[in-house]
């Protein structure tokens, strides 16, 4: 346009690349205004291992990092990086031109003794010196991660203020709120960040204030309008909180599984009954076991920030912890009651896990329930194929996976644990021709009744997780 400038983009650095940080990178390239410009200049950072290069490349090519069936964040990936706002790269230096940093890294659960859950936040400090030391005035620091209630206010606000004084910088210039991510990687990976609620604050009204203007550019507010909470530590509680909800309720639901299924009913369709009351909506379904970065490690964050940071003995979260527990070991159900089908033992058997990421439609196998039963089932003797459509290969267990049905003839049991969309488009009358005596196992309510019906049909055996 003749006689204006161009308004300068505003430029957000998003610190670690990983299932939510590269999502909320897309999302925030693709924010526009009401005349479809791009409100924001990303760029994505991440440390320089082997896995964070090959994210940075992945996306300097216009390619989401990660496997994926949501054809909004594949094509999102491409189009931001292809007008150029968008791109990735292992240089701290992009913290100075920063405007808005998203801090979005992974803070990890680890042991003291192999019993007491603690939380390693050498790399999450690491994190904060290293945006304490670049960081200019005005920056807004928003802090994704989940984390202990607590760390925003007596980690990392200490971290970074010292940091500016030391620059001869007002350490109050910087504003640093928390806003945490419901991500939910599938096929409504885009759309579980702009559409989607969003609960934040700040450790001031104004850094309160900022990160509302920055999320009300990314979000649609109109039908997910934001939620305001008085302070830091309550909105890190508030992720917390609302994982342990889920935790326990998943875990809650274990025991009734174990009911249905020695008395000969199909608690799918009691709890299908018990979902219509909209007081109860939301209970949970059994199935093969809980995996994935948040539900196995957030319902003890508050249990680690009660002793950790405020210095408090006396709340145990028992609650919390066994629900953990519970569902650490509920892979082990469905490995107990093949070696019941199999006279006591799976030594020598040869099953077919059909699943081994954490959750359908998803290629993310970190804390994935599968490991669990991989490892105990190989320890008894039996060897256990690995099959996923969107895993190549599964690093925590070093192996390669295929992606084609294999032949049946192979197999002594098949597992379903994860329910890809792919699994439900198996046409068994085909599958099973070669080895009818192959017994399915569904582990995680992944079969349709119609497929269920054709497998008994065949004349196979088919066993189920809360089906009796």
């Amino acid at each position: 346009m003749s006689g204006s400038k161009e308004k300068k983009l505003q430029t957000v650095v998003v610190q670690g690349l990983g299932f939510v940080g590269a999502a909320m990178a897309v999302a925030v390239a693709n924010a526009v205004d009401v005349n479809g410009k791009p409100f924001f200049k990303v760029i994505g950072v991440d440390l320089p291992t082997n896995s964070g290069k090959e994210r940075i490349k992945k996306i300097n090519s216009g390619l989401f990092p990660f496997k994926t069936v949501d054809n909004k964040i594949i094509t999102g990936t491409k189009n931001a990086v292809s007008q150029g706002n968008l791109s990735a790269t292992t240089d701290d230096n992009v913290f100075r031109e920063a405007d808005i940093v998203l801090v979005s890294i992974n803070l990890d659960l680890s042991y003291v003794d192999k019993k007491i859950p603690t939380v390693n936040l050498n790399m999450f400090k690491n994190a904060m010196h290293t945006l304490g030391k670049n960081i200019k005035e005005n920056t807004l620091i928003i802090v994704e991660t989940t984390v202990p209630p607590g760390t925003c206010e007596k980690v990392v606000k200490p971290i970074i203020q010292e940091h500016l004084k030391e620059r001869g910088i007002n350490p109050y210039s910087v504003y640093i709120a928390h806003s945490y991510e419901r991500v939910m990687p599938g096929a409504n990976y885009l759309d579980s960040i702009i559409n989607f609620w969003r609960v934040y604050a700040g450790t001031t009204v104004e850094a309160a204030d900022y990160c509302e203007a920055f999320l009300t550019k990314i979000i649609n507010v109109k039908k997910y309008p934001l939620t305001r909470l008085k302070s830091t530590t309550a909105s890190e509680t508030a992720k917390v909180l609302e994982n342990s909800y889920r935790a326990v309720n998943i875990a809650f639901i274990e025991e009734w599984g174990r009911f249905a299924e020695d008395v000969g009913f199909d608690l799918y369709e009691v709890i299908d009954a018990v979902r219509i009351r909209p007081t109860h909506s939301n209970i949970r379904q059994p199935g093969f076991g809980v995996g994935g970065y948040c539900l196995t490690k957030d319902p003890l964050f508050a249990k680690i920030a009660a002793k950790e940071i405020f210095g408090l003995s006396d709340h145990e979260f028992q609650y919390s912890s066994q629900a953990v527990e519970l569902n650490r070991v509920m892979p082990l159900v469905t490995l107990e009651k093949l070696k019941k089908y199999f006279n006591g033992s799976v030594k020598g058997k040869k099953i077919l896990l059909m699943g081994i990421s954490y959750r359908e439609d998803v290629g993310d196998t970190r804390f994935s329930p599968a490991e669990t039963f991989f490892v105990q089932a190989h320890q008894e003797g039996a060897q256990v194929v690995p099959h996923d459509p969107l895993v190549e290969y599964w690093e925590e267990m070093q192996i390669q996976t295929s992606k084609d049905l294999p032949d049946l003839k192979l197999f002594d049991a098949v597992v379903f644990s994860v329910p890809h969309n792919d699994y439900r488009k198996i046409d068994f009358k085909q599958w099973l021709k070669t080895n009818k005596d192959c017994l399915m196992f569904d582990a995680n309510n992944v079969l349709t009744e119609v497929q269920r019906n054709s497998i008994q049909e065949i004349g196979n055996k088919i066993l189920s997780i809360g089906r009796g």
